[in-house]
């Protein structure tokens, strides 16, 4: 649930005034920056997708093994980043994950193969798990100002970050595809020296460290499985919208990358604002089971228009808006789900999500190679009822989900740990 309908939540009292988002120490901001570049790399490369294949004389399914290999990466990485950060501590934890950026970045930039461009956005993966699975537990623990404006500014930093990176990409990539890398390269670097010189060492206590078998024990509780598995094939449909969708568009980068930004947002608004409006008049339960066949229903329609460029453009930006919804009430459910340590529970289930978006763009590609364009929709419409069928047929396990409202340091945990695919 978004800390914005908390809000109050961290007064110190009936008659505390809530904390403004700008009273935060620069470390704070150093962060938020960071990650606002770090949420861009997720749709930086979709506006290129095209003039990576023209330049690099790479097929479409070679081009979406970018979005693969950075997803994979990032899903099998997740898996350990809670072990990784308990141990070394949430400022080294965040500058290795920015330094594997710059460095994977340049490389892509300076490629001459789509494979390496391939090999080196994984690298890229690894540096972003590293990132965002620390970045927001450091801007609360960092905040002065309040934990829920922290969190806020979080919020915003995430749906700017979504939104911009496609446009960016777009921007860039009009000139050349290896501008947006470059982009992101100088960006990041940035916000190195940033975190380097204003996160002091001691602005947050290192974690009590957990056991590397941690996260994959927790997938055995139902209830986290349960949703782990809905998170698997609801991310499909996820990615088949976003990496596919620039083929069919048939835009330049420019056009493509002004459609994703309508998509991130809408994504941006229905996460932050629509969510926790939904989720405190109805079970979370009962929004997942309305928002699943609606995004089904919307993947079917670009699949019956997919040939119409303005009736796609319109299921990409209906797409986000759905989406932004998905996002939250299923990484608030995970939170509720178990006892387990929440940092746990966020790897396991950030972890299968992740592998889930990585399957989707080759797959999608092929399908609509050998079928036809509109088989790449139907198969995300299919992974989306799935999710929808498991979300029905474990309903007994996810009765916990409903039992209310969590803190908002909770809050904060669950949108660290699913609002980033």
């Amino acid at each position: 649930m978004s800390a914005a309908s908390h809000g109050t939540a961290a007064s110190t009292g009936p008659g505390a005034a809530k904390p403004s988002i700008l009273e935060q120490p620069t470390a704070v901001w150093a962060i938020a920056f960071a990650c606002v570049v770090a949420f861009m790399g997720i749709g930086l490369v979709d506006p290129i997708l095209p003039a990576i294949a023209e330049s690099l004389k790479a097929t479409p399914t070679q081009t979406e093994l970018l979005f693969t290999s950075y997803l994979a990466v990032t899903g099998i990485a997740m898996f350990f980043t809670s072990w990784v950060s308990s141990r070394l501590g949430a400022k080294k934890t965040l500058m290795i994950g920015l330094a594997l950026i710059v460095v994977f970045a340049v490389l892509a930039a300076t490629s001459g193969d789509v494979w390496e461009v391939i090999g080196f956005r994984a690298g890229w993966g690894l540096g972003n798990a590293l990132f965002i699975s620390t970045a927001l537990a450091t801007i609360v623990g960092a905040a002065s100002g309040g934990t829920a404006s922290a969190i806020i500014l979080y919020e915003a930093a995430l749906g700017l970050g979504i939104a911009i990176g496609p446009l960016i990409g777009g921007l860039l990539g009009s000139v050349s595809w290896r501008g947006p890398f470059f982009g992101v390269t100088a960006l990041m670097a940035i916000a190195f020296i940033a975190i380097a010189v204003f996160l002091k060492g001691g602005a947050i206590e290192k974690p009590t460290p957990t056991k590397l078998s941690a996260p994959f024990r927790a997938l055995a509780v139902p209830a986290l499985g349960t949703l782990a598995a809905t998170a698997f094939f609801y991310n499909i449909g996820f990615f088949v919208l976003l990496a596919y969708t620039p083929y069919p568009l048939g835009f330049g980068a420019m056009g493509i990358g002004l459609t994703f930004f309508g998509w991130g947002v809408g994504l941006a608004i229905t996460s932050v604002w629509v969510a926790p409006l939904l989720t405190a008049r109805m079970k979370r339960t009962t929004v997942l089971r309305i928002a699943l066949p609606l995004l089904t229903l919307d993947l079917l329609a670009a699949a019956l228009f997919v040939g119409t460029p303005a009736a796609l453009v319109t299921c990409v930006v209906v797409g986000g808006l759905v989406l932004g919804v998905l996002n939250t009430v299923l990484t608030e459910s995970v939170m509720e789900a178990t006892d387990l340590p929440r940092s746990v529970a966020s790897s396991a289930y950030s972890a299968v999500r992740f592998i889930g978006g990585a399957i989707a763009p080759p797959v999608a590609t092929l399908l609509a190679d050998s079928i036809a364009p509109s088989a790449a929709y139907v198969f995300a419409a299919a992974s989306v009822a799935v999710g929808l069928v498991i979300i029905l047929a474990g309903r007994r396990a996810l009765r916990r989900v409903d039992d209310g409202p969590e803190s908002t340091r909770v809050e904060a945990e669950a949108i660290s740990a699913g609002e980033v695919s």
